[in-house]
């Protein structure tokens, strides 16, 4: 392990000679800043041999160097042995960020290099700003590494399948009118949009290019006439095509798309969102029009479902929570009494769920993390590393699915038997911070920072936390993360807060993680709605679209509220009213018990 990455890093370094780059940028990620990358695009791990999910390769024509967060450090430090590749520890005192060693080691007039359809326009204006004073050159036209992969694996491409308008409940020519509405409220001609769940939103189509995102690979730019689609012309079915000409939208191959923009006829500003964009079609646009850089209008379009999706999401919820209810009931009954490990149990809740109606696939793989796993909060069981699960101590399962009614996301924390004093303080505590926002009610106009110290309050007053947000988006058939709107009270990179509308839905996860010992997430999925209104305004609340037991057996009285209490028994009036119909015999008599009033 090591030697043919050496190797691979020494052809690099000869070509960036032949090229004139003096230092050369791989990130993970593909042309669309997409969650998950495919094969073609796992450039860095080719040639690193790193193949954790994030981390970025920078090559310099003497040294390279590759950075990756905490999550990785232990799998980084084996996986880049005998490489060459000096490993910098993402956010621990001492080591530079990537800007940093660039502004160190470039001499002035020298040339970073890079795909510039895999660096979004935001890092690189990034970089342009960081090093400017060194009147750093930008080569970002050519993959230069693509040569070295002689069988490199084909781009992804799947067939689309469109979303009728009785399922999505808007029209393409509606939503082209929408957006086009927004365009002129920012003297807009043109919009550029990279982003993937926007584009298939507004057009009404999936696909899946992207593992458990229902997306293809794509870009659109639309004028106040004219909605121009790139795409591969393998995705294009005849119900396609059909769709596509009945709703005005002209098709062009995915590869045209950096010609079109060099070519075609641009009057006036053209909207191209910098954080959702690649920096090559960026530059593109940016040396022939003047930019509108914020986000694009589908994204709160997007996030604000409508009736007809509101009505599907609600009956996908229940049905994926009926099947979650029965797994649970299943562990906790079988747990020290049948052999079970952590991936077994990812495996069998995935065909449990697979067998629901209008079922397509995982929302994300399932995290099935057993006592001191569950401490890191991105765990995956592999078939090298997966725990066997006994009678004691506690269980974390957080999953969901992509459905032709929605896109499902929720966690659960339960135990096994025995757990500690301390475990079942932090439970208790986790499900306070959950129910407690949950019930909250805003004023219009709040925004997810507002209201993220409700979740944290139950922790905080015990100078504890969780260090991740309280919640984000949920696409409708589409990602399982979907922005703008987040609850938050850190808003890095730029991020701008979204006020929360009638119609979102958002994810309200509070957790608890104790390294070596265990870790606790519960995580319930609320529609935002609205309350009364009165002389001091609009009120806003939540409305559970999650009905799963919380687990009474962790669950200490003494740790909560009156009023903790009260939310948590009203919770579980809800979710037997909902999924006792579902249940018969020994299993309803289980959900009796599990949801009784304490």
């Amino acid at each position: 392990m090591g030697n043919m990455e050496k190797q691979r890093i020494e052809e690099l370094q000869k070509l960036l000679v032949q090229e004139n780059v003096d230092f050369y940028i791989v990130p993970t990620a593909d042309y669309h800043s997409s969650e998950y990358v495919s094969d073609f695009f796992k450039m860095r791990a080719f040639l690193s041999g790193f193949t954790g999910s994030a981390g970025t390769l920078v090559v310099g024509r003497q040294e390279a160097g590759l950075w990756t967060d905490g999550r990785y450090f232990v799998q980084a430090e084996k996986e880049l042995d005998g490489s060459g590749i000096t490993l910098y520890r993402m956010e621990e005192e001492g080591v530079p960020t990537i800007k940093e060693y660039l502004e160190k080691m470039l001499a002035d007039g020298q040339t970073v290099g890079f795909d510039g359809r895999v660096v979004s326009a935001s890092f690189g204006k990034e970089l342009e700003e960081t090093l400017a004073d060194k009147h750093i050159k930008f080569a970002y036209e050519k993959d230069i590494a693509a040569q070295l992969w002689i069988e490199r694996p084909a781009m992804p491409v799947s067939r689309l399948w469109i979303v009728s308008e009785e399922s999505c409940g808007m029209g393409v020519l509606e939503k082209l009118s929408k957006v086009r509405e927004k365009m002129s409220e920012e003297g807009a001609e043109h919009l550029l949009i990279s982003k993937l769940d926007d584009i298939m939103w507004l057009y009404n189509i999936r696909a899946n290019d992207v593992e458990h995102n229902p997306v293809a690979l794509s870009y659109t730019f639309i004028s106040k006439d004219a909605a121009v689609l790139f795409i591969q012309s393998e995705a294009l079915t005849e119900e396609a095509k059909a769709h596509f000409e009945k709703s005005g939208v002209t098709c062009k191959d995915y590869g045209d798309i950096s010609d079109y923009l060099k070519n075609c006829e641009i009057k006036g500003k053209v909207w191209c969102c910098g954080a959702d964009s690649n920096y090559m079609l960026y530059k593109c646009v940016q040396e022939r029009a003047e930019l509108v850089d914020k986000e694009n209008p589908t994204e709160l379009l997007k996030a604000v479902k409508n009736p007809v999706e509101l009505e599907n999401i609600r009956n996908c919820y229940l049905e994926d929570s009926v099947v979650l209810t029965r797994f649970l009931f299943w562990m906790k009954e079988n747990a020290g009494k049948v052999p079970m490990d952590e991936l077994a149990m990812a495996k069998k809740l995935d065909a449990m769920r697979s067998e629901i109606s209008g079922f397509l696939d995982l929302s994300f793989e399932t995290i099935s993390a057993y006592k001191a796993n569950a401490a890191m909060a991105h765990y995956s069981a592999t078939e090298d590393h997966s725990d066997s699960i006994g009678a004691e101590g506690l269980y974390l399962v957080d999953s969901g699915g992509q459905y032709q009614g929605g896109t499902t996301d929720v966690t659960r924390t339960i135990a096994l038997g025995a757990v500690t004093d301390e475990m079942k303080m932090h439970f208790t505590k986790v499900a306070c911070a959950m129910l407690r926002l949950a019930d909250a009610k805003f004023l219009s106009g709040c925004t997810g920072r507002n209201l993220d110290i409700i979740a944290r309050e139950p922790l905080w007053e015990s100078a504890l936390d969780y260090k991740h947000g309280t919640g984000h988006g949920i696409g409708y058939i589409l990602n399982v993360h979907e922005g703008p709107h987040r609850l938050s009270w850190q808003y890095k990179h730029g991020k701008k807060e979204t006020v929360l509308e009638e119609g979102m839905i958002v994810s309200d996860e509070p957790g608890m993680y104790v390294q070596d010992s265990h870790g606790i997430r519960t995580e319930n999925i609320v529609e935002v709605v609205k309350e009364c209104k009165n002389t001091y305004g609009q009120f806003m609340g939540f409305r559970h679209l999650t009905y799963v037991p919380i687990d009474l057996d962790a669950i200490d009285i003494r740790y909560m509220e009156p009023s903790d209490v009260k939310k948590l028994n009203a919770y579980h009036k809800q979710v037997f009213e909902k999924l006792a119909p579902h249940f018969q015999g020994t299993e309803l008599e289980k959900l009796k018990s599990a949801t009784r009033a304490i």
